[in-house]
């Protein structure tokens, strides 16, 4: 049985790879931020401050198989708003970790770390579609500091550390928070189908994105850390999509073709710095790891309205 640690347990990803996990038989360990978080049955929580030194402390502690970090300040929005905080959080915490990683290995004590890495590292790219060897130049103190935690990763593995990166691209589930634009969308649409809700406000329509199915991004988490070698991994689709897309099949799938008389854009919400296009070429982890995304886009949209349509009518 293996002794997995996932930083960020209850968030989207850490709650489908902990299911994942402890249906697979291992012995799944999650950090929290506070004790009363809900968490997956099964999984045993710590709580740490990954913004103060601990969570190095812990991994010593536990002496786990496998550390999975998805922990996060997640908004690249709210990054520009507490940019010491993200830095800290995620960048300086995956040093942290990967210090203990080296320190436990160096001891003896063979151990496998796994960063949640992310598209916003290439901030504006220079190459469409983008690969693991696109040069990295973030916008954002979100992008800046997973890029150091990506950099970071790299030097550790050169000096002989089990250390990999997988660059996920936009995974959505009806797990995400509706502080992201896609739940935000299918929330609206829902609500505003059942007449609770009026208008959708949102910034720039004409933004592309690489959208994934969130448990399809999982199992490539999973696949990584349990491939032969460890190495960075584009997790993407390579297929792009706009967030007028996005918007005119949710409101498709409640049945509004008008949707246009329903959404304002609102110059507030739009973001300085943001890529117009954002599209991975995931051929390494397909050849390497036997990885592909199984969930359309389509299919991702209509899956998150309809949680949503349940949830508004109070049936969930």
């Amino acid at each position: 049985m293996r002794r997995v640690l996932i930083t960020g347990v209850t968030g989207q990803d850490g709650s489908y790879l902990a299911e994942a996990l402890i249906a697979r038989g291992d012995e799944v360990h999650g950090t929290v931020q506070r004790a009363d978080e809900l968490v997956t049955g099964g999984v045993t929580t710590h709580q740490v401050d990954l913004s103060a030194r601990g969570v190095g402390d812990l991994i010593r502690e536990l002496r786990p198989d496998v550390v999975v970090n998805l922990a996060a300040i997640s908004s690249v929005y709210g990054s520009w708003q507490q940019p010491e905080l993200t830095a800290s959080i995620n960048g300086l915490a995956v040093a942290e970790m990967l210090a203990a990683v080296r320190e436990l290995g160096a001891a003896g004590h063979e151990l496998r770390f796994v960063q949640a890495s992310s598209a916003e590292i290439f901030g504006i790219p220079a190459t469409v579609p983008q690969t693991e060897s696109t040069a990295i130049r973030p916008t954002s103190p979100y992008g800046a500091a997973k890029a150091y935690a990506h950099a970071l990763v790299g030097v550790y593995r050169s000096s002989g550390v089990w250390a990999a990166s997988a660059v996920l691209y936009n995974h959505e589930s009806p797990r995400r928070p509706e502080t992201f634009v896609t739940r935000k969308i299918t929330a609206a649409a829902a609500r505003i189908s059942l007449g609770l809700q009026e208008t959708l406000e949102l910034g720039n329509l004409g933004s592309r994105r690489d959208w994934g199915w969130a448990p399809d991004y999982v199992e490539a988490l999973r696949l990584i850390a349990e491939a032969e070698h460890p190495d960075d991994f584009i997790i993407a689709t390579g297929v792009a999509h706009s967030v007028e897309d996005f918007v005119r099949a949710a409101f498709g799938r409640v049945g509004i073709d008008d949707w246009q008389s329903r959404v304002r854009v609102d110059d507030s919400l739009l973001r300085s710095g943001d890529a117009p296009q954002q599209l991975g070429d995931s051929t390494h982890a397909r050849e390497t790891l036997h990885w592909a995304p199984t969930v359309g886009f389509e299919e991702i949209v209509n899956a998150m309205v309809d949680a949503d349509l349940a949830i508004a009518a109070g049936t969930v």
